[in-house]
């Protein structure tokens, strides 16, 4: 009889198994050699064989088929098969005859009714050991979620830890993967922009490719940046180190978010297009060069609008800056008020530690909250896609609660540094005046309020808290645009700055922007 050589190990990796295949080509050329077999062909395979479709056995079967050779030597049947497609046609050649005969050096096997059924059980057994195998494997990757650890690769930015098998933090990418997430958040970068700063600066994935959009954009809505994992559309708390904070990734999703439309190329600029909505139909505003002007009008894709009239960029341009003002604050006033809050800090600190009392409570609430969550999921009161989902929404407002505490205890004043930064985007205000820039002046209105609307010709939109109150402070004494509270009276200020951010510190979910 004619026979072929079948010699298979389970992995394409070259570095993995690589003494298997040399092995069983030895073994079995030596027990060929010793039974004096002839041997037409030999076929070398790396691949599982826990699904059908590989090609060099596919190969050995047409010439099986085509009456080329008439067996088959094997280290073992799992060699052969480890799946019941694959297992039935070697089983099924040889009730039709086109293999008259099979040789393993370590398994018995003769073409009649007990050979087919201990060869049978030979095959099943080969599949049950990849069941078997692919569960308990399944397990161990739930547990490692448990436990707090990734199962995969990591990241940009971490680096699978071969000893531990934990994550840790790169040292070298970290602080870029960082900053992209930073560039992202002030709406200034694009995705493009982004691939490009990763290849003048040296960023590339962990197995050495450039990053491009794609890539970036998956690691910047990645919550594993945030200290958590997904797996299996469910949400799990990390032990590895968080690079962000959820406040940072929030804002790179909402600038994502307004991103999600192609922006068509145009051949003038526009400095406020993007930033309106028709007030009548809610289509986007766009504009339009006449007479060597721009103007702005409803793009009207919704059909007949009310709003009819056209507003040239100058006139949108002075109502922007008339709002401006209202909330601009002088460089020698912003200078006073610094000064100030940077004396707070003591009175800051004692605050801070009631506010950590507060938190806590919180924090004990929620996972009191998940505990329960948890209890009625065991009782199938909640199917895994409603347990997920709430499940999701505590962890978040756990994260949140965590983070704040967190900036409370290590900052001990956290609520003077967003009011500094609260002060210095008032002062920005005023540079903006003074500099002009239509462009930067729509990413500030973006950055402070929503909502932004044209009715008849007037620009309308949300201030965000504080800055309506800025502004309807400013409109109650018109007598001095440049923000006079801060001037005079700078102990009450401070007061009601501080008392806004302790109030939306201890805020689990911000609150919604003041519509006018």
């Amino acid at each position: 009889m004619r026979y072929i050589i079948y010699a298979r190990k389970s992995t394409e990796e070259d570095d993995r198994q690589v003494l298997s295949i040399e092995a069983q080509m030895h073994e079995l050329k030596e027990f060929a050699a010793k039974e004096k077999l002839e041997i037409v062909a030999s076929f070398q395979e790396a691949k599982t064989a826990k699904e059908p479709g590989r090609i060099k056995f596919a190969e050995m079967l047409a010439i099986l088929e085509f009456g080329k050779a008439d067996g088959i030597i094997s280290w073992h049947p799992d060699r052969l098969a480890r799946n019941s497609v694959d297992g039935g046609k070697i089983i099924h050649f040889v009730d039709r005859g086109l293999i008259k005969s099979l040789k393993f050096p370590t398994f018995w096997f003769e073409p009649t009714p007990q050979g087919l059924f201990m060869l049978n059980i030979a095959f099943g057994q080969s599949k049950y050991f990849v069941d078997n195998l692919r569960e308990n494997v399944k397990r161990g990757l739930r547990q490692k979620i448990r436990n707090g650890t990734w199962p995969g690769w990591a990241p940009v930015g971490y680096l699978n830890n071969a000893k531990t098998r934990g994550i840790d933090v790169d040292s070298e990418k970290a602080p870029k993967a960082k900053r992209l997430f930073e560039m992202y958040a002030t709406g200034a970068y694009t995705l493009h922009s982004l691939a490009n700063w990763c290849k003048e600066n040296g960023l590339r994935g962990n197995l050495g490719k450039p990053l491009v959009i794609a890539n970036i954009q998956k690691n910047l809505q990645n919550i594993f940046y945030l200290g958590l994992m997904k797996w299996k559309g469910e949400i799990f708390e990390g032990k590895h180190e968080p690079l962000i904070s959820k406040k940072l990734f929030d804002k790179c999703q909402e600038v994502m978010a307004k991103r999600g439309k192609v922006q068509e190329v145009r051949k003038h600029h526009f400095a406020f297009l993007g930033l309106l909505k028709c007030a009548s139909c809610g289509c986007s505003i766009t504009g339009e060069r006449q007479k060597g002007h721009n103007y702005y009008r409803c793009t009207k894709k919704k059909g007949l609008c009310q709003e009819k009239h056209y507003l040239r960029e100058e006139a949108l341009t002075e109502q922007i800056k008339s709002f401006l003002q209202k909330v601009s604050l002088s460089s020698q006033d912003t200078e006073k008020v610094l000064a100030a809050l940077d004396s707070e800090q003591g009175k800051a600190r004692e605050d801070a530690q009631s506010e950590v009392c507060v938190l806590k409570e919180q924090l004990a609430s929620v996972e009191t909250k998940f505990q329960k969550l948890l209890d009625i999921y065991l009782a199938d009161a909640l199917s895994t896609e409603e347990y997920a989902a709430k499940k999701q929404s505590l962890i978040s407002e756990k994260m949140s609660l965590s983070e704040k505490i967190t900036d409370f205890e290590t900052k001990g004043a956290s609520w003077l540094e967003p009011a500094r930064e609260f002060v210095k985007s008032l002062n920005q205000a005023a540079n903006l005046l003074k500099s002009e820039n239509l462009s930067e002046m729509t990413t500030f209105l973006k950055n402070i309020g929503s909502n932004h609307i044209l009715r008849n010709r007037e620009f309308l939109f949300a201030p965000k808290n504080p800055y309506d109150l800025v502004a309807e402070r400013s409109e109650a004494n018109p007598s001095n645009l440049q923000f006079p509270t801060w001037c005079a009276g700078e102990d009450s200020n401070l007061q009601a700055l501080r008392h806004h951010h302790l109030k939306m510190a201890s805020l689990p979910i911000s609150p919604p922007a003041r519509i006018l």
